[in-house]
């Protein structure tokens, strides 16, 4: 397994394409994201991710993943939570996956090994 980070492998520009896309469509569908979220808006971003996902996981139309990624953007832009702030936290306060990641299966494995 390779050590080298591979932005081609890790990252993907297609969804970035996909969801600012959407972004473009949704104002001139629905208006301003200013103006729909955020504490005066009238539209619940959460929500809104909630059910999109909720959606994904019931057809698999990963265009449904895209409006998640937006939704969340746009809650991260008009937090409709008081208080919102963005701080960066470490692993100890990380909600952490669900499931084991390779890394870790390989650090357990190892630890079998002593």
């Amino acid at each position: 397994m390779s050590r080298t980070y591979n932005p081609k492998e890790e990252y993907s520009e297609k969804f970035d394409d996909i969801r600012k896309a959407s972004m473009e469509q949704s104002f001139y569908k629905y208006g301003p994201v200013r103006a729909n979220y955020g504490p005066n808006g009238g539209v619940n971003a959460i929500e809104s991710l909630k059910r999109y996902l909720r959606e994904y996981e019931r057809t698999g139309n990963t265009e449904f993943l895209t409006d998640v990624a937006n939704f969340a953007m746009i809650e991260f832009m008009y937090p409709s939570i008081k208080g919102a702030t963005f701080r960066r936290t470490g692993s100890d306060e990380s909600p952490g996956l669900h499931g084991m990641s390779v890394n870790e299966v390989k650090m357990f494995k190892e630890l079998e090994e002593v």
